[in-house]
């Protein structure tokens, strides 16, 4: 288990370093099409991780796979799908919850289900008005194959507080 931990967070540390960079050269592509651009602090807000906490009393490993930390008044965001808006949000700090929240929609349907429930065409419709791809490679990120996203706000409304929404006009997948 030592060695487990060892990797697990070396690797973790590696991951964030690499979105560290990646935030960094896409600040300087901007600042050099935009000079008078400013940027305000990040929101570091990852997921699929695991991370040593106590709680109730006991230190134990937490993973957010599909979730955020919401630890009272912590930023974060949880993101829609390519058609769908996203929301800049305060953790509430639910002890029941583990101070955790959704990082997304989730999906309501596999990626399979969603390339053979849906079309180019669909697609298209979809996410009319966001700047994307919208060719067959991202067809099951389809917003049709994703929950409700208010309905999801909704139900974590005792982990997160929504601070601001965000209307997607771009979507770059990696």
């Amino acid at each position: 288990m030592q060695a487990y931990r060892r990797d697990l967070f070396w690797a973790q540390r590696y991951a964030k370093a690499n979105r560290e960079v990646m935030l960094a050269l896409y600040q300087d592509i901007v600042r050099k099409m935009f000079a008078e651009v400013r940027f305000e602090d990040p929101i570091v807000c990852h997921h699929n991780y695991v991370s040593e906490e106590t709680h109730f009393g006991e230190d134990v490993l937490v993973t957010r796979k599909g979730a955020i930390s919401a630890r009272e008044g912590e930023l974060g965001i949880i993101p829609g799908s390519m058609g769908t808006r996203s929301f800049i949000v305060r953790g509430c700090g639910s002890a029941d919850s583990f101070h955790s929240a959704s990082h997304g929609a989730g999906r309501r349907m596999s990626r399979g289900q969603a390339k053979r429930s849906f079309s180019l065409e669909d697609l298209a419709d979809q996410t009319a008005g966001v700047e994307c791809r919208k060719d067959r490679a991202v067809l099951d990120e389809i917003p049709g194959a994703y929950k409700d996203i208010d309905r999801v706000m909704a139900n974590q409304r005792d982990s997160v507080s929504v601070v601001a929404e965000l209307k997607q006009v771009m979507c770059v997948k990696g």
